[in-house]
């Protein structure tokens, strides 16, 4: 999506439908699942609310709104954005390799929770069927049926594109917070008290009183944070200043909503679905309307998930750590509107296996939370490398502080891998599985392919140019490197005798910001030999043959290189399958079929 460039009024209502969907549908489970395992006395209601409160400030409001969305590269964040950011000041190849590394583990833990999202959200959400009178035995697997049917449903209209909903998304979203904000205030007038939990006192002493249970609780209290991230990955898209101060908004209206439903817990102990049983509560005509609005709350969750995942897959695959997935663009308006099929129909396996396997939204909740602790500590890491080396050592002794946090909530959450937290971890190896067998496959392939430099190449093209018969027309040659040419090439011209009166090398260069493209010539090379290089943002639509067009090149023919490797090791033939399912970049970037020649060479790895 680009960036809004009306109102300020109308750039926060799309931050609030786009980004805070998932960090704005907590309050349905966060206090419910945490009181599921702390007896819900005054005191500990009141500590508890003082942990939410001041992990919405550390982790959320200094972590993410002020630390990292100072890092933007070209009004851009993200996971790797943060590495490209730091990989260019590091002085050994050993650091680069470890940031590198640990870039990659980040966006595959974004993936491992990310899947849990949907399924935690619109499973709690339809929970809350049960209070509707007539309604209160309904079996949990009609529940889990129903959620399921939601997501299935949801996952498959994103072929379709999501650019006539997303206008809704914004105003429904603001709907949601404010009956959130309106509930919570009618709460709190009952029990005026809560409001002290904005003490850290009160934080500290839950921890002097509860000790390491009191330490594990942290486990849960992160769900509070879940979709803080969101701020940064998504800045590229709606820009820094919309999502700041919807970040204002939403604050108030979450902060307000918890201490609210403490103030109901002090009075009702014995609630058990405290967001929902408060709403029952406080005005039982409008329940069903409230329960149909965290419905579709939870949807716009989940979509702003997808668009998200299927961002950071488009970044994977333009920076070349993912290998070339179909991409569709569905639409004409919004430039980052994609579909990536591989990607949804994982997506959606995964938050189907994970609602049929746990079932109940709170024990879905014991499970969630470790990967992004995970995420949130590989970026503190991160950022405060970053400030460090940029001589910021305000930020960068804060950035250290938040660091220490985050690694307090990660070591908390530890205790929930044997009871379903290994799930996400193994979600998330598949991601990570995938870019670690692409990047080193890619290596191991360039290297396999012995490319001729270009001064070789010359002295041989100029030889064949003149001694050899030359067909008419022009035709076009893809090369990553102009000085090290592709064995298909010369193969095709040396080998085989084919060579054009206009023979054009295509280069295809990704920006360091998201949007923006330009085709130009840059020299001509030698007699009837030039070079085209088309420059393009990262996040860019790639319309290729428009480019070419565009600067008045009609070519007859297409040639492209095809590898055919051959391999007795497991690894590489994991590679090579991977390379054959997933479509040649002559077809990722849709050139026309009819012009394509592909160039088969035996590769041995």
């Amino acid at each position: 999506m680009m960036r809004d460039n009306g109102s300020p009024v109308k750039g926060v209502v799309r931050s609030l439908g786009l980004v805070f969907g998932d960090i704005g549908t907590s309050p349905i489970y966060t206090l419910t699942v945490i009181f599921l395992l702390t007896k819900p006395t005054v005191t500990n209601i009141i500590g508890v609310l003082s942990l939410i409160f001041w992990t919405l400030i550390v982790l959320v409001t200094i972590e993410y709104a002020w630390l990292a969305m100072s890092l933007g590269k070209k009004g851009e964040g993200g996971t790797i954005v943060l590495r490209e950011l730091l990989v260019p000041m590091l002085k050994t190849t050993r650091q680069t390799a470890f940031i590198t590394l640990i870039s990659f583990v980040g966006i595959s833990l974004l993936v491992g929770d990310g899947v849990i999202t949907p399924a935690i959200s619109i499973l709690s959400a339809v929970e809350g069927i049960l209070l509707i009178p007539g309604f209160e035995k309904t079996e949990q697997e009609a529940l889990i049926v129903i959620a399921g049917i939601i997501a299935i449903t949801l996952f498959s209209f994103q072929r379709k594109g999501t650019e006539k909903m997303a206008g809704a998304f914004g105003p429904l979203t603001v709907l949601w917070f404010l009956a959130l904000t309106i509930s919570g205030l009618y709460s709190i007038l009952q029990v005026p008290s809560v409001i002290k939990a904005v003490n850290p006192y009160h934080a500290i002493k839950f921890f002097a009183e509860n000790g390491i249970a009191g330490f594990f609780v942290l486990s849960e209290v992160i769900l509070c944070a879940t979709g803080g991230e969101a701020l940064y990955a998504d800045m590229g898209h709606l820009g820094r200043k919309p999502i700041i101060r919807a970040w204002y908004f939403v604050f108030f209206a979450l902060v307000i909503n918890y201490f609210g439903q403490g103030a109901f817990l002090i009075q009702h102990p014995d609630a058990k679905n405290v967001l929902f049983e408060m709403i029952f509560h406080e005005a039982r005509i409008l329940y069903v309307p409230f329960l149909i609005l965290s419905i579709i709350a939870t949807i716009i969750a989940s979509q702003a998930m997808i668009s998200g995942m299927f961002s950071i897959f488009y970044q994977g695959i333009t920076t070349h750590i993912m290998p070339l997935f179909k991409v569709d663009y569905t639409s004409t308006e919004l430039r980052s509107q994609i579909y990536i099929g591989f990607v949804n129909w994982f997506l959606l396996i995964a938050v189907l296996f994970n609602m049929f396997e746990f079932r109940e939204s709170s024990r879905l909740a014991a499970a969630y939370g470790l990967a992004v602790t995970g995420t949130m500590t590989l970026t503190g890491i991160m950022m405060t490398w970053i400030f460090y080396l940029k001589n910021k050592p305000v930020k960068a002794g804060i950035s250290l502080l938040v660091t220490f946090a985050d690694i307090a909530y990660l070591l908390s959450n530890m205790h929930k891998i044997p009871h379903g937290g290994y799930w996400s971890i193994i979600i998330a190896l598949i991601p990570l599985g995938i870019i670690m067998l692409y990047t080193s496959g890619q290596k191991k392939l360039y290297r396999s392919l012995q490319s001729m430099d270009l001064e070789v190449f010359l002295e041989k093209y100029n030889q064949a140019f003149r001694n050899l018969r030359k067909i008419g027309g022009t035709a076009l040659f893809f090369a990553r490197d102009i000085q090290k040419i592709p064995p298909y090439i010369s193969s095709s011209m040396f080998n085989n005798g084919i060579i054009y009166e206009d023979n054009i090398i295509v280069s295809i260069v990704r920006r360091d910001d998201p949007f923006g493209v330009t085709g130009f010539f840059k020299r001509e090379i030698a007699v009837g030999l030039r070079h085209f290089e088309i420059q393009m943002g990262y996040m860019e639509p790639a319309d290729v043959e428009e480019i070419l067009k565009e600067a008045g090149i009609d070519e007859k023919v297409i040639f492209y290189g095809l590898e055919d490797i051959f391999t007795k090791n497991i690894i590489w033939k994991l590679f090579s399958m991977i390379k054959r399912l997933t479509p040649a970049y002559v077809q990722f970037y849709k050139l026309p079929p009819n012009k394509l020649h592909g160039v088969i060479t035996r590769i041995s790895m």
